[in-house]
């Protein structure tokens, strides 16, 4: 049988296939051969465990069809199974079943309660909402002593974006396998129609059309960034760890020793049952900002706060900047002005309380319009690939996750959705609006040039 199988896989869809991790994405830009790959090793699993189960979805009946169905008619080799279109399964002869599904709505997942799989397969994953994901995980199981797995395919984009980018793609380096908090196995396989050598071949023009896309279509499809999605608001953004994207515009940058002659700012946001959010800055001779630290009072779960009280997240900032005070190093602090409204006890105002703790603050501008164009300017890259703001790897986690994830209002389609996880966006603005600059000439920056915060002559201060 296995001779009569010519079957042309690509290095990156050989990775899919061969992968023993628990939970495995395969995804990135369009043409990278994902759904190909998912099909090639179904059939492989399924000819080599005897009696094996496995599931295979699209979000909706028509998707279903025209894709997997379609292509698995082409190539999957009738000695071996056959298409009972019926139930939409793969029969084959060795009493293994590759059967083809869809989840319109969310209670289409109780379409498979009491099912058995050995491999559950989710095809442009991010079609799927996190709820219908995590259901079908527990249909993963069975006592025969086959490999037991999560494999899924996808490009950027669509209603699951930002809790696949979470699951997968946030604080992983593509294509090694991380151990979750629970013990089991996850990885992400980047691809890119630069990988797929066999549609390159046949169809040289694929980029070409790819490129004439809208930017945010071009950034998702052609290379296969995940910073973006419908609906997102700083469309500027670029995070591109080593060994993912193939371009080089990036805000998250390493950290460095920050000269002590530049100036530093501290920005706050209180929170208690929502995390409250302190960011750290320090501002160069041009007028660039970096985030350089942050205190993020999240629980861990998202928008879920620590409930730390103004005096314990006061004694914890002025520990911080110890260093920094014994250096005499000003940090000039900027905060919502609702801290200093009362708060109906003894111990005055949330500002009041901190003061007492040796922490000060200014009162912030909150103008939301204002503020939310301050980050627009900041994030612009100018013609070689600088912006006006950077945020340190690793230092400032919080910032890097949320900020590119918020959505605009239904409602007020200028502004931010206040429902979503922002505090570190309202601190950010803070910060921003005490050092406000002018909107940059919009130029093309194909590349980011080699830039050192620190390249900058004594002569060119800006104070």
């Amino acid at each position: 049988m296995n001779a009569k199988l010519k079957l042309e896989i690509t290095k990156t869809q050989f990775e899919f296939i061969t992968s023993e991790a628990d939970e495995v994405l395969f995804g990135g830009a369009a043409g990278g051969g994902k759904s190909y790959g998912q099909l090639v090793d179904a059939l492989l699993f399924a000819l080599k465990y005897p009696g094996s189960r496995q599931l295979m979805l699209r979000r909706t009946f028509p998707e279903l069809e025209h894709s997997l169905i379609m292509n698995a008619l082409l190539i999957y080799p009738k000695e071996a199974c056959r298409y009972r279109s019926s139930d939409r399964k793969w029969i084959f002869r060795n009493g293994s079943v590759i059967e083809f599904g869809f989840c319109a709505s969310e209670s289409d997942v109780l379409r498979y309660q009491g099912a058995e799989y050995d491999v559950a397969r989710f095809d442009e994953l991010t079609h799927f909402t996190e709820t219908q994901y995590t259901y079908l995980l527990s249909r993963v199981r069975g006592t025969n002593g086959y490999p037991k797995q999560i494999k899924s395919s996808t490009n950027p984009g669509g209603v699951g974006h930002s809790w696949v980018k979470a699951r997968f793609i946030d604080g992983a380096e593509p294509g090694e396998v991380r151990t979750t908090e629970f013990g089991t196995k996850r990885l992400f396989i980047p691809s890119f129609v630069q990988d797929n050598k066999f549609l390159m071949k046949s169809d040289g023009a694929y980029i070409r059309r790819l490129e004439q896309l809208p930017e945010n279509e071009r950034r998702a499809l052609l290379y296969g960034e995940w910073e973006i999605f419908d609906g997102q608001v700083f469309t500027e953004w670029r995070n591109n760890p080593k060994g993912y994207a193939t371009r080089k515009l990036s805000h998250v940058i390493k950290p460095f020793d920050i000269p002590k002659e530049w100036r530093r700012f501290r920005a706050f946001d209180f929170g208690y049952s929502k995390p409250f959010a302190v960011s750290w800055y320090a501002v160069d001779y041009d007028g660039r900002a970096y985030n350089y630290r942050e205190l993020y009072g999240c629980s861990g779960k998202p928008d879920v706060g620590v409930r730390w009280t103004a005096q314990k997240i006061a004694d914890k900032i002025y520990e911080l900047e110890r260093e920094e005070r014994e250096a005499g190093i000003k940090i000039t602090g900027v905060a919502d002005p609702a801290i200093w409204n009362a708060t109906g006890g003894n111990e005055g105002s949330i500002a009041e309380m901190m003061e007492r703790r040796g922490v000060y603050f200014e009162k912030g501008n909150n103008n939301r319009l204002a503020g939310k164009m301050q980050v627009h300017y900041r994030l612009a890259f100018d013609g070689e690939g600088v912006p006006m703001i950077y945020f340190f790897e690793g230092r400032c986690a919080g910032m890097i996750r949320t900020l590119p994830q918020l959505k605009y209002d239904e409602t007020e389609p200028e502004d931010v959705d206040t429902r979503q996880e922002d505090h570190l966006y309202d601190e950010l603005k803070y910060f921003l609006m005490m050092n406000p600059i002018g909107p940059r000439e919009e130029k093309a920056a194909a590349d980011k040039r080699e830039y050192s915060p620190l390249e900058t002559p004594p002569d060119r201060f800006i104070i």
